[in-house]
């Protein structure tokens, strides 16, 4: 949110996603948690961050609600929700959240100060190599998006 101000609803909801990541930790779970709220301020969803207990690496709660939002929201009404979260989202993350088709996301550390705290940094990137075979891999995709 660079440059626009928090609202008082912002700053309520994204305590209230604070409070959520330190209950995620009191459970032994990382510390991460998050919300979605209507245009009106009501809470529609919340989650907290599950990795540990569910043993699935992408069970953070940006994820679980932006999947929640896809099959339960028709588009119009996701497109008036907020997702206030804890943390700036991950990659994985925002790419299921872009898919949604939520209105906005307002977080409260950026993903560069979580870093921060971190005693060894982020993870190590894993090397990606392409593009291949272009021909073969266009013609599973050409024409679907028309």
């Amino acid at each position: 949110m660079a440059g626009a101000a928090l609202t008082p609803q912002d700053e309520r909801m994204l305590r209230r996603a604070i409070e959520l990541a330190g209950q995620a930790r009191a459970a032994g779970e990382a510390p991460f948690g998050s919300l979605l709220a209507g245009p009106d301020g009501s809470i529609l969803a919340e989650e907290h961050n599950t990795v540990l207990s569910d043993g699935d690496i992408s069970a953070h709660p940006e994820l679980k609600l932006a999947r929640w939002a896809a099959r339960n929201l028709p588009a119009d009404v996701a497109a008036g929700v907020t997702m206030y979260t804890s943390c700036q989202p991950c990659g994985m993350c925002t790419g299921a959240i872009d898919r949604s088709g939520l209105g906005r996301v307002v977080y409260a550390l950026a993903a560069a100060q979580l870093d921060a705290l971190k005693p060894a940094g982020g993870f190590p990137p894993v090397p990606q190599e392409g593009p291949a075979l272009y021909p073969e891999a266009r013609a599973a995709v050409d024409g679907y998006y028309t």
